[in-house]
Formats: structure tokens, sequence, C-alpha cells
């Protein structure tokens, strides 16, 4: 696929632009909040006035050659920020704009605003103060320590998808539908029937804002007609004005209206808060596939029309980086990607193949556009034919880690255990990194990481974090004393219920003040039921609720305790008092107890079941820790495996391990063997990873890493589409791929600017690998490369 002059031009344009902080969202919402202090307004409906003032008053930007207009900030790669969720410090605006990597370029103007006005206002306000106050000491100094992270202090809960109801209706649509549930509230019976008016009183002054942006979208473009001199320009500049004229209002009628309207609600979303930075459009191939093949019957559309309209979308998405982020939250998730996942194939509501001529479309734009967002996943069922899987394998052999691929069997299966029905399991998928989630029905929140391994260092200094010599824990025992494995783990795993527990008492806090405190009633409108409910997305209106705690280091977790149950316990190589006197020096003058430890135990990857069994057992204890608790939206705690970058981030907190690793150095990533310690080939990772339970998760992660050469010709391509299949069948969630040799990656690091636009897989997103920190860098070479199946 060739990409046209026009998308040549904005790509490049985009690749040019520096990304920065735009102060324009944070000046909007104070003038917005000032301004209305003192007067009697229910909190939905205050939010919903503040989202219709961003849409009246924020920039409209229509750039040349556009075709799908709008951005969330003034121009494109312009950050807005989130004052009610994290008011940025003076110092924190230094930090991102100096710091080498994913920085922000941060303008005199913008310092002296924050300076002058936004941090007066904000200051205790923020929801990250709210949420730092709240918390109990248990609570801090486990975070303090590096036991887990917290996503919402700079985030709102959110990282959901669209289903196909824009589609279907306009916004005039939704309020018709909103005006009759408010007629029929009964105040007589309903003691909720007042919140529930003013949550559905707020949804229709956000769609009312909604369409107001889209008419200042139209204004814009017919000023831009009458002073533009090239004619077939113009025409586009008419055609954009006619468009936004019509959608969000009405729904669309065309393949090119479809695109504009989910792109006005996807800034409608992430500019009504920060929802885990992703907003994301779903079985986009299956939603737009009506207007597609109507616009090819009729002549009114044409595949090359079609390709330039979603390259033009693609454009988009580039040029919305995540936004900005400090502290902890900046360490595991270290990228300028915002984590927009599209899916692609996968299953029909009615069981059906998903994939059809627009999906493989889809496929061409990713290998053609080469960017590092959106994050196109493929979605392969028993029913996805070969043809499809083949097209995928193809544009993964171009070695930008993307598309990943996903079990679209296995994926209705975990929703289906979830309680979800067959048919809102089918027409659901996957979004940002590897979730499971019922597409436009469900609210479901990742809370934060957690450390498997540093809970493990915990238990190895009986409940005291040996960073800071500080008791964090329970007093377990001391392992020296320990005569058998199981003592340690039974010792291990009340250590992990402990940390649990002020976890979930803490995300149940959170969650609370969001719903009393920042209700989001744009984005509850999308979601069923929170209409028919009368209730908010943040306070228990969807269909369906889960919250995710995402834990990290398994396979180093694995590794560890294979080491200590083979050479403490079975073998009786080294006492635990020596190994942990190695292991608090860091290995220092003990090389040849490392190397003991790292090549003479079994290592999970190998499809060794000594330290598969172990895996196995983590993944239980922390399964059984989490699953199954309920959150005070009336919905469920489960668990992923996932990392982003917080491995790395992980093992900063983390001493030496007992599978050899130095202190600092990162964690495993995902469900990922511990890098270099899969030694048996690809296949055996594959059957090491799938003797965990992958149904009773929400998501696991699992990356490999290729030579090019591996997959050269139409012998490589059968054998790699066959490895994929296995996996499957295996009832694997998901893998990913890196094809890329150490070498070219060695000489990236060497010279940045010959390969400023490589891009590699990381966790559940690519990036461009020279925006990645070097102990990324470092990560991603170290991870076994497989040069045979």
């Amino acid at each position: 696929m060739a990409i046209s002059e026009r998308v040549r031009r904005l790509q490049q344009r985009s690749r040019e632009a520096v990304p920065s902080i735009s102060s324009e969202r944070a000046e909007c919402l104070t003038s917005f909040y000032a301004e209305t202090e003192g007067r009697l307004l229910s909190t939905p409906v205050r939010r919903a006035l503040a989202f219709q003032y961003l849409m009246e008053h924020k920039t409209v930007t229509i750039d040349p050659d556009e075709l799908i207009v709008g951005e969330k900030g003034p121009r494109p790669k312009a950050a807005p920020t989130y004052p009610e969720l994290c008011c940025h410090t003076l110092e924190d605006l230094e930090i991102l704009d100096a710091r080498e990597k994913t920085s922000f370029a941060v303008s005199d103007d913008v310092r002296r605003v924050y300076a002058e006005r936004i941090i007066p206002f904000w200051r205790g306000k923020s929801m990250r103060e709210r949420i730092f106050e709240e918390m109990t000491q248990a609570w801090h100094d486990a975070y303090e320590a590096g036991v887990f992270t917290e996503f919402m202090e700079q985030r709102s809960p959110g990282h959901t998808v669209l289903d196909d109801k824009i589609y279907r209706r306009g916004m005039l649509d939704f309020r018709a539908e909103i005006d009759e549930r408010l007629e029929h509230l009964d105040f007589f019976n309903d003691p909720n029937a007042y919140d529930k008016q003013e949550e559905l009183r707020a949804m229709c002054i956000t769609i009312d804002g909604l369409i107001r942006f889209a008419e200042r979208h139209a204004e814009r473009a017919l000023e831009l007609a009458d002073s533009e001199p090239d004619g077939e320009r113009r025409q586009e500049l008419e055609r954009i004005a006619e468009i936004c004229s019509h959608v969000p209002a009405h729904a669309p009628r065309d393949f090119w209206e479809a695109l504009q309207y989910y792109w006005f609600v996807h800034l409608g979303v992430t500019t009504e808060l920060n929802p885990w930075d992703a907003f994301c459009p779903g079985h986009l191939d299956q939603h737009l596939e009506p207007f597609y093949e109507r616009g090819l019957a009729h002549g009114t559309l044409t595949q090359e029309r079609a390709e330039e309209l979603l390259q033009c979308l693609w454009i988009k998405f580039e040029n919305q980086p995540a936004p900005p982020k400090v502290g902890v939250t900046a360490q595991e998730s270290s990228t300028y990607t915002d984590f927009v996942q599209i899916n692609i194939g996968g299953l029909r509501p009615d069981g059906s193949d998903g994939s059809s001529e627009l999906s493989h479309l889809m496929l061409d734009v990713i290998g053609a556009m080469r960017q590092v967002q959106p994050n196109p996943s493929v979605q392969v069922s028993k029913k996805s034919p070969d043809r499809f899987l083949r097209h995928a394998a193809e544009v993964i052999r171009l070695g930008m880690g993307k598309p990943d691929l996903f079990n679209a069997d296995l994926v209705v299966q975990e929703m289906i255990r979830q309680g979800k029905s067959v048919e809102d399991a089918r027409a659901g998928g996957t979004s940002g990194c590897v979730e499971t989630g019922a597409f436009g029905k469900e609210s479901y929140i990742l809370t934060g990481y957690f450390n498997l391994p540093k809970v493990l260092e915990i238990t190895l200094n009986d409940g005291v974090d040996p960073r800071t010599g500080e008791r964090i824990g329970l007093p377990t025992g001391d392992p020296t004393t320990f005569e058998t494995y199981d003592e340690l783990f039974s010792a291990y795993r009340k250590q992990l219920n402990h940390f649990v527990d002020i976890k979930i008492r803490g995300n149940n806090v959170i969650e609370t003040l969001y719903a009393r405190h920042l209700p989001v009633p744009f984005l509850s409108l999308l979601t069923d039921d929170c209409v028919v409910e009368g209730l908010d997305y943040h306070n228990g209106g969807a269909r369906y609720n889960t919250n995710y705690i995402q834990g990290v280091g398994l396979g180093t977790m694995a590794d560890a305790l294979a080491a200590v149950k083979f050479h403490v316990y079975d073998e009786r190589a080294v006492s635990m008092e020596a190994l942990l006197s190695a292991l608090g020096a860091d290995f220092d003058n003990e090389e040849r107890l490392r190397q003991m430890l790292l090549n003479r135990t079994p290592r999970y990857g190998n499809d060794d079941d000594y330290a598969d069994d172990l895996m196995v057992d983590v993944f239980q204890a922390y399964l059984e820790a989490v699953d199954g608790r309920p959150t005070p939206r009336g919905g469920t705690y489960r668990i992923n495996m996932l990392p982003t970058t917080c491995h790395v981030y992980f093992g900063s907190v983390i001493g030496a391990t007992s599978d050899g690793r130095h202190a600092g150095r990162p964690l495993s990533e995902g469900i990922s063997p511990v890098q270099g310690a899969d030694r048996n080939g690809p296949t055996a990772v594959l059957k090491s990873a799938t003797k965990m339970d992958h149904v009773r998760t929400g998501g696991t992660l699992l990356n490999q890493k290729f030579t090019p050469r591996l997959l050269e010709g139409d012998q490589g391509l059968s054998k790699f589409m066959r490895l994929i299949r296995a996996y499957l069948r295996l009832d694997g969630h998901h893998i990913q791929f890196n094809v890329i040799d150490a070498a070219t990656l060695r000489a990236a690091q060497e010279n940045p600017d010959a390969y400023r636009n490589l891009i590699v897989r990381v966790a559940g997103y690519s990036d461009y690998f020279c925006d990645l920190s070097e102990d990324l860098q470092e990560e991603i070479i170290a991870r076994t490369e497989h040069k045979t199946f």
C-alpha cells in the first residue's frame, strides 16, 4: 500500500512536532471553576458544565491537508493537563522539560500561568492530594517501598472501549432517550431519583457541549474555505464543514462521517478527564464495515479513499501523546503512547468470523504507516481464516512489534467466567495493553502494578524492607529457621495477602473519592447501562464493573523460588544463611555462587515442570489473594499479568534475587521468562507459559524476540503461523513479537539519529527505541533472541 502525498506531509509534520505542555485546558478549567464558585450546582452538573465550557473555549485547529479534524490540545502533540487530577508543581514542569526521555517542552508562558493562576487555585483541591491524604500509613509505606503502584493518583479510571452505538445513533438520539428517562423518574418511591436526575441532566449538557465543539469545527472549515485559493482543497474544507454539521449530532451516513464522529467522541472522552490515557474504538473494522461496503457498492467511496481516510485517523492518534506524568507514575509508564488499542478480526456477536476485507485494509495501513500509535491488535479465533493470520504475520515480519495477537476464543471464555453474557463477551475484546472487557458496557479499571518479587524480598527479611530497614510487612519468621520450602512459601503467601489487603483497601477508598468528586457524565452516556440506571461510570452505572491489579515479575519469582528450593532445600548446595548474605552483598565476592544460581537451576520458560510448577504456585497464590473480591461499585477484583515499563522501576527497588539477578536490574516482564533464561527455543516458552490458567485472568502478556532471518520466505512465515496457532490452541491469551536482532539495537544505541524511526515492542505497546530509557533498552536487548523454531 502506498501512502498518499497528503498523508506523507501530515506524517512528516507529526514526526517533526515536539511534544509540549499546553496549559489551555488547565486555564479554561480554572476560569470556569473560579467563575462558578458559590453557585449551587450538583457535582455531576458542575463537571458537565465544565466540559461544555471546554468544548466552547478550547482552540479549534484544522491544519493543511487534514481530512479528519480536531486535536486534544491547541496543536499536534500539545498535551493538555488535568489540574483537578494532578496539579503539576513548578518543579514538576522543570523535570518534564529537562528530562532526557519522554520530555515535554514547557514554555515560559506556561510556567508563568502555572505560577500565577493554576497552582494557587488548585492547591489542596486535586484528586492526587485527596488520595494521598486519605491513605493509611501502611499504604504509604508499601507504596514508597515499591510493593505496588497506584494508577489513579495521576489518571482517572478508564482505559475503556467504545462499542458500535455511535455508528447507529447521533447525540440527539442519545438526548431523546435521556429526556424520556428524566420524564419517568419516580420521586415518590425512588430515594435516588434526585441523584439520577442530576446525572442525566449532566449527560445532556455534555451532549450539547460535544455538538457545539463539532459546530465550531464546521465554522472554522468554512472560514478557511473562503480564503482557500486551491479549488480542490476548498471543496474538501466545505465537505469537512458539512460533516461537522452533521456528526456527532446525527448518526453518520458514510465512511468519512463515521471516522470523524468517532474522533470527536474520542476527543470528548479524553478532554473530560484523562481516563488512564486511553479511550479505544474497539472493533473498528466491524463498526466501519457497513459504511465501507455501502460506499463501494454505491460508488461514493473507493478503496484508495478509504485507505487515505484511515491513514489520516492514524495521524490523529500519533498526534496525541499521553498526558505528562511525574514520579512513580512516570517510571511505571514511561512512554508517550496513550494505549489506544484497535481490535481487528476476532468474532462477531453471533460467533462467526469477524474478519473482512476492511480488516485486511487496516493491516495494510499498519504496515504502510509504521507508527507507534495507535496500538492495533489482531484477534485470532479458530474461525479466523489462514489468509487473515498470514496477512497479520506479514506485517509483524516488518519488525515494528505490531500488531500483537490475542486469542479471541479465550477472551470470550474469560469474560463468561466473569459473568458476562455470551453476546456481550463476543462483542468485547481487549484494550490498552492486554486487558479484557465488554466493549461499551464495562467499567474495567486498572488500579496499579503489584511487585511479586518485592514481597519475596520482604519475606526473606521477616517483614523488613532491606532498602530502608523499616518493618512494613508481617513478622513471618526468620527464614534461616525454615526447615522446608513449604514453610517459606507459606510465609510468602501471608505477606502477599497482607499487601494485597493494603492495596485493595486503598483502591476502595480511591474508587469512592472518584464517584463523589469527579463523575464523568460524557463517558457515562457512552457506556451501557449508565443512562438506564441514572448512575455515573465512576459510581457503578456500567453493566459490568471490574477492577484489575496487575502482577509483575512472575518469571523472576519462578526462578528465584526454584533457586531456593533446588539449592537450599533439595540439593543443600548452599545454606539459607549463606544465600541471604550473598543477596545482601549483591553477590560481592560470590560470583561462583551467582553463576551456579544462574546456570544450574531449573528455569521457567524451558518446559521444565520443576520451575514451571513453582510459577503456577505463585500465579495461584496471587489469584486467590485478589480474584472475586468485591468493589464499592458492586463489581469484582480480578488479576492480569503485565508490566508496561514497571518491571524496570520495580527492579530498581529490589536488591539481588536468588535467581542470580543483580540488585536494581529489571524484573521479568509480563509472563515472559527472565531475560535470557529461556534456552530451549520458543516452543518450550509457549508450553511453560500455558501451564497457568489464562482463562482465570483478565489478560496476560507474552513477549518473544526472533531474528528477521527466521521469518524469511514462505516457509518461515508458515512455521511462524503454526507457532501462533499452537500457542492459541494451548489457551494462551496474548503473544507479541520483536523481529529484530541485537546488533541492530546496539547500532541504534550508538547512533540514535540514524535509527530515529526504529520501533520495538516493549510490553503491551510499541515505542520508538530511541525514546526508551537506557535500562529499558538494555532489557529488550537482553531478551532471548530466537534463531530457530
